[in-house]
């Protein structure tokens, strides 16, 4: 059974599915990683896809770790510390580092439980929209672990300082529409209407020109850490490429006819 299922609509929405359930979606192994990792370049690879939806199968979004393979010698933990410090970083430490890589625009349908790096995991994606069942938690600390994927550097990013460290020191669960409240999502729908939702949306922006799509993704990404001339000097450069696009002059065209029809 394929771990990651991926399937492209005539649209170009790209729909990635966690498919373990009798993990929850656990996404610590290195075959998970690995199907989540080749499903996000193939997708970002292929001039027709334009935006990518990530949603887990069955009944959570991600549990996160895999509690089970979680014993001296088993996933990630190596009975020598200098190796399990080297498996984070060839393993689950590889996701933040796609998906900020990443030029499509990825929209977490989370329809369920994100827990732990199930959590970070939706922090990775750029937009957010939970259903009522969703619940989140930076839960680490309760396993006497800390956030080892990149959610100390996710976390406070998406709800601020505060409460990111009110999350992730307590491990308390997140309700979907507290998750609204504090930033966490930016939409919260009926369970029925998710995934819906979720492509409505990522039409709505596969409707945009796709270089331009592929650009601002990439303008923000790079803006978090960035000082604002260095911005200001990749907009113009950005901006400079936009401009001579086919889909730039078309575009121009057809506003150009539209406000000669309203004089």
């Amino acid at each position: 059974m394929p771990l990651v299922l991926s399937q492209t609509d005539a649209d170009g929405i790209v729909t990635i599915t966690l498919n373990d359930p009798d993990t929850r979606n656990a996404i610590s192994g290195l075959p998970m990683i690995e199907a989540l990792l080749a499903a996000l370049d193939a997708a970002d690879a292929d001039p027709k896809s334009r935006v990518i939806v990530l949603t887990g199968g069955g009944s959570a979004f991600s549990s996160g770790g895999n509690i089970k393979a979680m014993s001296p010698g088993q996933g990630l933990v190596d009975e020598v510390p200098a190796q399990t410090r080297r498996n984070y970083k060839t393993g689950i430490q590889r996701l933040p580092l796609a998906f900020e890589a990443l030029e499509l625009p990825v929209i977490a349908a989370v329809n369920g439980p994100a827990i732990g790096a199930g959590c970070d995991l939706t922090l990775m994606c750029d937009v957010r929209i939970a259903g009522q069942s969703a619940k989140f938690a930076e839960s680490f600390v309760r396993l006497g672990i800390i956030p080892g994927d990149g959610g100390a550097w996710l976390l406070p990013r998406a709800v601020g300082f505060a409460k990111a460290s009110e999350m992730a020191l307590t491990g308390d669960l997140v309700g979907a529409d507290e998750a609204l409240r504090i930033g966490l999502v930016s939409r919260v729908v009926e369970d029925a209407d998710l995934l819906e939702t979720a492509r409505a949306l990522a039409r709505r922006i596969a409707a945009n020109p796709p270089h331009a799509v592929r650009m601002t993704k990439r303008l923000l990404r790079q803006a978090w850490n960035s000082s604002l001339p260095a911005v200001l000097d990749m907009s113009a450069a950005m901006q400079a490429v936009a401009h001579h696009t086919d889909d730039y002059h078309a575009a121009l065209a057809r506003m150009n006819a539209g406000q000669g029809r309203n004089r």
